[in-house]
């Protein structure tokens, strides 16, 4: 059985999450770095588009800035938890205490979020307005919706979670969380389901804590 991959997320104390384009080059610079690169299902899903992206956290918020390059591009929802998985989109999905309770954190190319608290795929509660916009976040495709495009695209989201928002509180101590990172784009001209740990289903499917892999907050090494 292979063993889930640990992603240690660094403590940068002054990143802002009023400033994301700020934090984006500090991401860039001091975050982790981790690639979602594994294609779960080759035979019927087999495209593959570069997908990478830089973590680290300040005690307050989580910080993840995803990096896309794709041959389609695609932003048709463009309102709060509409179906985003359906344009070109990047997720998170993380269970704080590992115990089958877990947020999906879902944003399309122009930061249009579908978020929800879970214990299984169907009956979500979604996450409310007000605590949506809680989630910062940044869209280097702007934010107006447009239908599909073709060509050679590059593009990122950078998004700055609450911990509160998921029920953690970072007191100085590591925390270590259980989750994945995704990429998908269903209703495209090249439909993908990319993971950073690999999912082990007969067919695509996100919302398996079981093969969720390891994330620790990490604490001050300053000192």
């Amino acid at each position: 059985m292979r063993i889930p991959d640990t992603l240690i997320i660094p403590l940068i104390k002054n990143l802002d999450e009023n400033n994301l384009d700020d934090a984006i080059i500090t991401l860039q610079n001091n975050g982790v770095k981790g690639s979602i690169d594994n294609i779960n299902w080759p035979d019927k899903f087999p495209y593959h588009p570069l997908t990478v992206f830089n973590c680290a956290h300040n005690g307050r918020y989580l910080f993840i800035d995803f990096f896309v390059r794709c041959n389609y591009l695609r932003a048709v929802n463009y309102t709060n938890n509409s179906p985003v998985s359906e344009d070109s989109c990047i997720e998170f999905f993380v269970s704080p205490a590992n115990d089958g309770h877990y947020w999906n954190f879902e944003l399309n190319c122009i930061g249009t979020i579908n978020a929800s608290h879970r214990t299984e795929r169907h009956n979500p509660t979604r996450l409310t307005d007000s605590e949506l916009d809680r989630v910062i976040r940044f869209a280097s495709c702007g934010k107006r919706p447009f239908n599909e495009l073709e060509g050679l695209f590059a593009w990122n989201v950078a998004i700055a979670i609450p911990l509160d928002l998921i029920g953690v509180c970072f007191t100085g101590d590591p925390v270590e969380m259980a989750a994945n990172f995704y990429k998908c784009a269903s209703g495209t001209s090249q439909p993908h389901y990319l993971s950073w740990n690999p999912i082990s289903s007969e067919k695509p499917d996100f919302h398996r804590p079981d093969c969720f892999g390891k994330i620790v907050l990490d604490t001050d090494r300053s000192l």
